[in-house]
């Protein structure tokens, strides 16, 4: 979380069809509680950035933390991961039955992943 102002545009933007609201709606990844709903996808995107804009300088201006852009944080290529007994099991065999280790075998299949 950051003090100073993030260049918003470098935010996490999504767009997607609501059925339910039969209109657009954009999310933030950064801001997860935000969200703008409009009959076009580019009118949801701006109505959003509009608003974070809105947000992060409130957040600013009250000494709140701002969340960093994704993209502009770093990452350790590390985190851990409890699973249990049974599945550390299942997932042992099949990596020794494709000759690989552990890690190897899990940084494979979450790379499939959708």
């Amino acid at each position: 979380m950051s003090t100073t102002i993030p260049d918003i545009t470098h935010y996490t933007y999504r767009v997607s069809w609501s059925p339910e609201d039969q209109e657009f709606v954009a999310t933030c990844l950064e801001l997860p509680s935000l969200s703008w709903l409009a009959p076009t996808q580019d009118e949801s995107l701006q109505g959003l950035r509009d608003l974070v804009d809105e947000v992060v300088e409130d957040l600013h201006r009250n000494g709140e933390p701002i969340p960093d852009p994704l993209s502009s944080r770093t990452y350790s290529g590390k985190f851990n991961l409890r699973v249990g007994e049974r599945l550390h099991r299942q997932l042992a065999i099949k990596a020794a039955e494709e000759h690989l280790s552990l890690n190897q075998y899990v940084v494979r299949k979450l790379g499939d992943a959708p």
